[in-house]
């Protein structure tokens, strides 16, 4: 259900770099601009001016960067660094300041691709555990939109009930909404699942509207998370101001690679914000975030 893009960068002096990202329908357009971006601002360039690189692809074609931009910029800024390391036969941890943790938390997710019961679920989430995870997100709500109702809120509850018998006490749940729901729906459905204690909940109105989800966190006594669709950590200004999410979660592959979201994270830090990197990539995007991650 989705492409995952890889883009090799190659030195003169024989070093190749890699970069990953995921677009949902939007991988030809990726391509377009990188093929671009490519001429106008990448071949020639010094890997190690990684700064004056994603300054000249940001701002250097006059428009306004957005998801497609952003992106183009992670995979090759991500490569650069990869260059970087390998060059200086370092991890990419240690030429961003130095680790600051030797382990990062994973929450498990698509785990529960299965028969929407309780049963199944309860089920699946015994497996999960069973892996080693100690944390799960899942998202309980079928085809809820702006409105859920009150059958479909039942329901939603018991596979939460399910899940948090066959997980325990112990083991974290994030609850997911995936920015579906009005303000006055999420508010009532999250506390539902209040009993249930949800670790966070994520993304539960549409993220273009700010001044919604500061309505959602006022009302509701759980961790808010949300920032995996805001590609340019310009954006979450606003977001920091009114204190409306207490969890933001920058994507490395999409807000324009592993420097920029370090930067965010700095400036989430002085607002008392905590950062849980998305990532639904493969194994270079995985790497990438795990580095920003032990540095962060």
């Amino acid at each position: 259900w989705r492409n995952l893009t890889y883009v090799l960068v190659h030195t003169d002096e024989g070093l190749t770099g890699v970069g990953e990202t995921r677009m949902l329908g939007h991988t030809d357009a990726l391509v377009g601009y990188l093929r671009e971006a490519e001429v106008n601002h990448i071949a020639g360039s010094d890997p190690f001016a990684v700064e004056d690189l994603v300054r000249r692809m940001k701002y250097g074609d006059y428009g306004r960067a957005g998801e497609i931009v952003m992106s183009g910029i992670a995979v090759v800024e991500m490569a650069c660094w990869d260059i970087r390391g390998k060059a200086l036969g370092v991890p990419v941890w240690q030429l961003l300041g130095g680790k600051v943790t030797d382990r990062v938390k994973a929450y498990a997710n698509g785990w529960y691709t299965t028969e929407r019961t309780p049963e199944a679920y309860h089920e699946a989430a015994r497996a999960v555990v069973a892996r080693g995870y100690r944390a799960l997100k899942i998202d309980p709500f079928g085809n809820g939109h702006f409105e859920l109702d009150a059958e479909g809120s039942r329901y939603a509850v018991s596979l939460i009930e399910a899940v948090r018998d066959a997980i325990g006490p112990d083991t974290e749940l994030m609850v997911e909404m995936h920015g579906r729901f009005s303000p006055s729906t999420a508010v009532r459905l999250a506390r539902d699942l209040a009993p249930f204690r949800p670790a966070w909940l994520e993304e539960p109105v549409p993220p273009e509207n700010l001044k919604a989800l500061e309505k959602v966190a006022a009302k509701v006594d759980m961790p808010i998370a949300t920032g995996e669709r805001i590609h340019d950590r310009i954006e979450f200004r606003e977001l920091f101001e009114s204190q409306a999410a207490d969890i933001i979660q920058p994507d490395v592959g999409h807000i324009g690679g592993i420097w920029e979201t370090r930067k965010l994270a700095a400036t989430a830090e002085t607002h008392y914000v905590l950062v849980a990197p998305h990532n639904v990539g493969g194994s270079v995007l995985t790497a990438a975030s795990l580095q920003l991650a032990a540095c962060t």
